[in-house]
């Protein structure tokens, strides 16, 4: 820790020798945590997307309004007579920064690569079949039947040059949960507008424009220092003192002082990401828990009553400081399949709560432990002890585990986790997205975030169905039905959605992004 601190102190002195010097095109950008990895298709993960945009570039992009946007793929269309096939024209003229050239060839590895074992976004191609180059800027995408939708799924995976990824022997994707790495982790070559000049993770990550890049306009930011700084009055303490420029996790506490002192602006917005709890179910005893003959998390009225302690109102108020939207449902409202009624929740109740438990057969209550990230979301460690107080007013001890998003991550998808608390964006504004990830049975292509291993074989079917449906009216129907089941079974227990605050000094100006993924390209710098 103290080895760690050092270097961050080191870098941010490093920042301030620079800032004598740096004019208007060097931006130097905090946040809370730090990318995964720089393999492109090893996590499925918002810090890790929005530094990996910069380097690497997708087929499709979405705007701050959520609207479908080209990038490497120009012009995209379901084949004429054949509605099971996606057909893509890519961008000519692009290469990557090793000046290789960009071609179908390309698009067709990395969408392999995406589809493979330890990739965590396989899911989101698991309607793919086969993936074809037609010719050199043609790419045809055979589904498993028709899929409408498919060209949501594409926003967020990164093309890789196949020359260079068999030069380094990155055929397989990084395998994250088991510890290995390899040739991508640290080293990237993509044909996004910035390249990767230095690394060194959770410390600092030094990114300079790529001359060569297509975008007609050259980014007004040239250089890019990302400076990842956990603590949070340090990260606003650097603002102030001028060591950074822009900070994208804004503490709560700290939104009225920055917004009021001169020099200074906070740019607020709802983010499309809902914060919730979730909790193993299955009969097996829990690994943290004093009963040790039953799952107490598997009976439902254990969940309800663990809804029923929940004071949603009471974080929003307290803990976010206002910032937040308290809310009953896992989705965001930017989301297809959201609705009024699904968003409803319900009034905290304890002593009903502590009813129920006993109803349940756990009168004295139990213990178990809550594994939080502390460095991820918004005050999400403060949310969890919230919660953790909340719930020992009905007799559930529970044990807070914080630990930094990097080490927090590798527990959730190892599936080691009796209970936690996780964040879920939805870049696809789909509900297909959280129920493929969230709530489909586990298995090599679905459920990779289905922590608690819940499992229901009917909703898998209405799930799978949702991929090919072509009737609007009909999957729409069917999005309805299997959020009613999610809600009803408590398969998980939302918080509520967050709201972003990126501050910055006078001069900058960027608009938050519903996805949480800035992109320094659409910087721009006024006196």
């Amino acid at each position: 820790m103290h080895s760690s601190l050092t270097r961050i102190a080191a870098a941010l002195v490093a920042t301030t020798m620079l800032a004598g010097v740096a004019n208007a095109e060097t931006l130097r950008w905090a946040r809370a945590s730090d990318s995964l990895t720089l393999d492109p298709h090893s996590q499925n993960q918002g810090v890790t997307h929005t530094l990996g945009h910069h380097i690497y570039e997708t087929l499709l992009d979405r705007d701050v309004d959520g609207n479908l946007q080209p990038r490497l793929a120009t012009e995209w269309y379901l084949k004429e007579g054949d509605p099971t096939v996606w057909v893509f024209k890519l961008r000519e003229g692009v290469t990557f920064h090793d000046g290789a050239e960009f071609t179908a060839d390309d698009v067709v590895f990395s969408i392999e690569r995406a589809k493979s074992e330890h990739s965590n976004m396989r899911q989101l191609h698991a309607e793919v079949e086969s993936v074809a180059a037609v010719d050199d800027y043609t790419v045809e995408f055979q589904m498993v039947g028709p899929a409408p939708i498919y060209p949501n799924n594409v926003t967020n995976t990164f093309i890789m040059d196949r020359g260079w990824s068999e030069e380094h022997d990155l055929q397989e994707v990084q395998d994250f949960a088991s510890g290995e790495s390899n040739y991508a982790v640290l080293n990237a070559n993509g044909t996004g507008p910035y390249v990767l000049t230095s690394r060194e993770v959770d410390v600092q990550t030094v990114l300079t424009a790529f001359e060569d890049h297509w975008a007609e306009e050259p980014p007004a930011v040239t250089e890019i220092i990302y400076l990842p700084i956990a603590d949070a009055a340090t990260r606003v303490a650097a603002l102030l003192s001028g060591d950074v420029d822009l900070v994208q996790d804004v503490p709560v506490q700290d939104i009225e002082r920055l917004s009021s002192t001169e020099g200074f602006k906070v740019e607020t917005g709802p983010e499309n990401r809902i914060i919730y709890f979730g909790y193993r179910f299955g009969e097996e005893p829990l690994r943290s828990s004093n009963i040790t003959d039953s799952n107490p998390f598997n009976n439902p009225l254990v969940r309800e009553a663990m809804e029923l302690a929940l004071d949603r109102d009471a974080i929003r108020q307290v803990v976010m400081r206002g910032n937040s939207l308290p809310t009953g449902v896992a989705t965001p409202p930017f989301v297809n399949g959201w609705t009024e009624e699904l968003d409803a929740y319900p009034a905290p109740n304890v002593e009903r709560a502590r009813e129920l438990m006993a109803e349940a057969g756990y009168p004295d209550g139990f213990t178990v432990t809550l594994d939080t990230p502390n460095n991820r979301y918004v005050n999400d460690e403060a949310v969890s002890t919230a919660f953790v107080g909340m719930l020992g007013q009905i007799g559930i001890q529970v044990t807070l585990a914080s630990r930094p998003v990097a080490e927090h991550s590798p527990i959730i998808l190892a599936n080691e986790s009796d209970f936690y608390l996780l964040g879920w964006g939805v870049p696809t504004f789909d509900s297909a997205y959280i129920f493929n990830d969230l709530v489909h049975t586990k298995t090599e292509t679905h459920g990779t975030y289905n922590v608690g291993l819940y499992s229901n074989p009917e909703l898998d079917e209405k799930i799978i169905s949702l991929g090919t449906e072509t009737d609007l009216d009909v999957r729409n129907q069917t999005i309805a039905e299997i959020w009613e089941v999610v809600k009803a079974d408590r398969v998980l227990l939302p918080v509520h959605n967050q709201v972003l605050n990126y501050a910055m000094r006078e001069g900058i100006n960027l608009a938050v992004h519903p996805e949480d993924q800035p992109r320094m390209t659409t910087v721009t710098f006024s006196e």
